[in-house]
This record gives C-alpha cells, sequence and structure tokens, in this order.
C-alpha cells in the first residue's frame, strides 16, 4: 500500500523492487480489471531490468480513499484526477519520470492523458485496445462567424434512439454501465459472480470464435449492431443475461490457461467485497459534460512523446468507436510507430499473450534506447 496519494492508499504489485535505481515502467489497468491483470506481464518486464509497478486504479480493488456509490460526485474520477493518481503514484514512489508507461481499456485514455499532459514525466506511453482520439477541441477561427448553435450531446441521444429502433431494439454497453441498475445486475447475478465473470472474461477473450472485428464505416445504429451483444446490448437484458449464453463449457475453461479458475478467484473475490460502482464510475464520466468540458485545456494539443498502440486480432476495443484509430495516427499523436495488432489475442491481451505483449514493449524501449539507460 502506498498512501496519502491524491487522497488514496494505493493497492499496487509491483516487481524488480529488490534492486534500486532500475527505470519505471508503470501498468494501468481497465474495466473490470486490477493490478493483477498484468500478473504473467510484471516479472517478465522485471526480468528484463524494470521496476514494474502495476496500480489497482480509483475505484478498484483495494485501493481505497475514494467514494463508493451512484449518488457521490463524479469528478474524483475524471480523467484528469486519475492522471493526478498516476503522477502522485510516480511521485511518491521517487521517481521523476516514467521509462515506460502502458495503459490498457480504460487505463489508455488515462495514460494518454499523463503523456499529454505531462510529457516530462511520461516520456512514453503505450495505448492498448483503446485508441486515443484526442482531447476535445474548441471551435476554431469564429471570431468573424456565426457560432454554430450549441448542440449538447445531441449526436450519442441520436444514436441511443436509433439503437432502440433497432429490431430488436439495442442499446451500446455504455450507456448501460453508466446506468443506475448495471451495479447491482453484475455483483448480484442470478448464475453467481464467478459464472458471469467468466462468461465475461471468455467473450470478449480471443478463446471466443464469435469475434471477428473489423473496421465500421461510420457511427450508425446500423453499422455499430455488426458488433457482438456485449458491446451493443439487447434493449432490457442486463450483462450478465447477454454473456450467460456464451459460458465456456468446463474443456473450454480447462483449455484457457491465461485464467484459471483460481485466478479467476482473486476477480471473483475482489468485486465480490467491492462490487462494481466504483469500477462503472469510469464509463459515466464520459457522459458528463461539465468533465468533459475540463479536457477542453488540452485543445488541440498533441501527443509529442513516442508511442505505440497495442491492440489483438480479435479484440473489438480497437473498432468500437468509429475513427478513432485513424485519429490517433493522423492527428492526436506526433510520434506514433505501427499500429501492432497481435495475431488471435481478444481484449484481455496481457493475460492472453504477454510473452508477445512483453516482446514488443522491449523492442518499443529498445528502439528508444531504453536499453542504454538500463545498462547505464
Amino acid at each position: 500500500m502506498i498512501h496519502g496519494v491524491n487522497g488514496l492508499d494505493v493497492h499496487i504489485l509491483e516487481g524488480g523492487y529488490e534492486s534500486p535505481g532500475r527505470p519505471l515502467a508503470l501498468l494501468l489497468h481497465g474495466f473490470p480489471d486490477l493490478a493483477y491483470g498484468w500478473r504473467h506481464l510484471i516479472p517478465m518486464l522485471a526480468d528484463a531490468g524494470y521496476h514494474v509497478v502495476a496500480p489497482d486504479l480509483r475505484g478498484f480493488g483495494r485501493t481505497t480513499g475514494w467514494v463508493n456509490g451512484f449518488d457521490t460526485p463524479l469528478a474524483p474520477f475524471s480523467l484528469l484526477n486519475m492522471t493526478r493518481d498516476a503522477l502522485g503514484l510516480v511521485s511518491a514512489l521517487g521517481y521523476r519520470q516514467t521509462a515506460m508507461l502502458v495503459g490498457h481499456d480504460f487505463g489508455s485514455p488515462v495514460a494518454a492523458f499523463c503523456a499529454l499532459a505531462r510529457p516530462d514525466v511520461f516520456s512514453s506511453v503505450v495505448l492498448m485496445s483503446a485508441p486515443f482520439p484526442g482531447a476535445p477541441a474548441f471551435p476554431f477561427n469564429t471570431a468573424d462567424s456565426q457560432p454554430a448553435p450549441v448542440q449538447p450531446t445531441n449526436e450519442s441521444l441520436k444514436l441511443a434512439a436509433a439503437l432502440a429502433a433497432l429490431d430488436p431494439p439495442r442499446v451500446s454497453y455504455l450507456q448501460y454501465l453508466s446506468s443506475r441498475a448495471a451495479n447491482n445486475d453484475m455483483w448480484h447475478p442470478p448464475e453467481g459472480l464467478h459464472a458471469f465473470l467468466r462468461a465475461f472474461f471468455y467473450v470478449k477473450s480471443g478463446d471466443w470464435p464469435g469475434n471477428k472485428p473489423h473496421r465500421l464505416k461510420a457511427r450508425t445504429a446500423t453499422e455499430f449492431a455488426q458488433m457482438p451483444t456485449y458491446y451493443v446490448m439487447e434493449l432490457g437484458k442486463t450483462m450478465p443475461q447477454t454473456v450467460a449464453p456464451f459460458q465456456p463449457s468446463a474443456a473450454e475453461i480447462l483449455a484457457g490457461k491465461w485464467l484459471t479458475e483460481p485466478e479467476l478467484a482473486v476477480y471473483t473475490d475482489e468485486y465480490g467485497r467491492t462490487g462494481f460502482q466504483g469500477a462503472l464510475q469510469t464509463y459515466r464520466v464520459y457522459s458528463d459534460p461539465d468533465l468533459n468540458a475540463e479536457l477542453r485545456l488540452f485543445s488541440g494539443r498533441t501527443i509529442d512523446v513516442p508511442s505505440l498502440f497495442i491492440g489483438g486480432t480479435k479484440d473489438w476495443a480497437t473498432y468500437s468507436a468509429p475513427g478513432s484509430l485513424e485519429l490517433m495516427k493522423s492527428k492526436a499523436t506526433t510520434r506514433m510507430g505501427d499500429i501492432e495488432l497481435i495475431e488471435g489475442a481478444g481484449h484481455w491481451i496481457q493475460q492472453e499473450q504477454p510473452g508477445r505483449l512483453s516482446s514488443l514493449l522491449l523492442a518499443f524501449m529498445k528502439d528508444l534506447g531504453g536499453a542504454n539507460r538500463i545498462a547505464g
């Protein structure tokens, strides 16, 4: 436990801490993951010479100091405050700079804003699964023109209405996970929490044969409806009801070496204790107009440190926000390397294929001269 970090007591898992002076690798998880999701990767990076730190993010696991409830203020869970959490943790650990910063799923936008806001501290960044399209921008060169009428969240409201008009009616998982009911639905499903988590991890992995992601042409209901139901759900169904039909067989569970029953029990125990609301706040901040307006502080700013995007060829997250991948390459970053898609990996890249991920991360760092820093 690292105490007094931006109002939190932060629970971390770490490797390579025995030797002083090692460069810091900071790993930020997503939903519904934990620091534990990096368990396979941590020793690999430690063996390569890093001090590796993976925290339970605000709202997750054994990190405390956040308020657990739907009606609590969302501002502490904002992207900029989560960025402050990461900055405070680096400082608390006695570092001026990270050598490696990696963010997966929701950890990806947090890592992106770390690099955007403090490139002096976060000197490189690796984004996983969730492409970063850039910060929301202020309208440009409007002084001498008629300002456009303000239409707050009209696009998302229209999309929600169009999804609901499909046959069968559908709803975005983002909208569902932001609802008041989502926490209790997932915390206390009829089949039990362990069975729900097993189905959820399985259906989003490379093991489920139904994952055949591709680019979507536009942000329209008919395009979104091509995604699996765990992304575009049937209206009225809970997430446990949505994934239950895809529960893997006993043989499939045994074959899935990346998430054994004892390992899954860690997730069951943690979420059984805390529930999901703290973790779900990370979705709700996206639809909060004030918290989105706050991000305009970085309007027009790009990520200018060396960056890399890693996804899985069976991970829909790469394409779930149409256009984000292209914006990340063309506008949001200035020093991004290739888009790396790991063959056969689903959403849980660091658990499914940690060896391949480690190779990509270490090759990226070697290209930056990271190997020389470690040797020195």
